[in-house]
């Protein structure tokens, strides 16, 4: 029977950003998939990651930059990008005036253990 989500679980994190959890671990107890709404404030950034999950991103408002061993790319609204499980990242919202908001989709789904974060 398909499962009717109501409202999502709010994620609390330091730093500004909101995560607003529809599918996952905490909203709904799904360990093959989470679905999150995020918003990321000027400047955010966070500690470099090696996740053991796919994680899906796309930018709805503002620029989003992905750093990865070797590069950078920055993508904009209605852009996505897919950091496979064991790539080295770090994304960051390089505007220091406009908020940076996206959905990111994890298969199987985030963790904090399994997000692989330094520091």
């Amino acid at each position: 029977m398909p499962r009717h989500i109501t409202a999502p679980t709010r994620i609390p994190v330091p730093g500004g950003k909101t995560i607003e959890e529809h599918v996952g671990r905490v909203n709904t107890h799904t360990e093959s998939v989470s679905v999150a709404h995020m918003v990321a404030p000027p400047g955010w950034d966070e500690p470099a990651q090696t996740p053991s999950f796919d994680e899906v991103t796309i930018v709805i408002r503002g620029r989003m930059r992905v750093e990865y061993d070797g590069g950078e790319m920055e993508i904009g609204p209605g852009e996505t990008v897919l950091c496979e499980a064991g790539e080295r990242v770090r994304y960051v919202n390089p505007s220091i005036a406009e908020e940076c908001e996206y959905w990111a989709v994890c298969t199987p789904a985030f963790s904090p253990e399994e997000a692989g974060r330094e520091g």
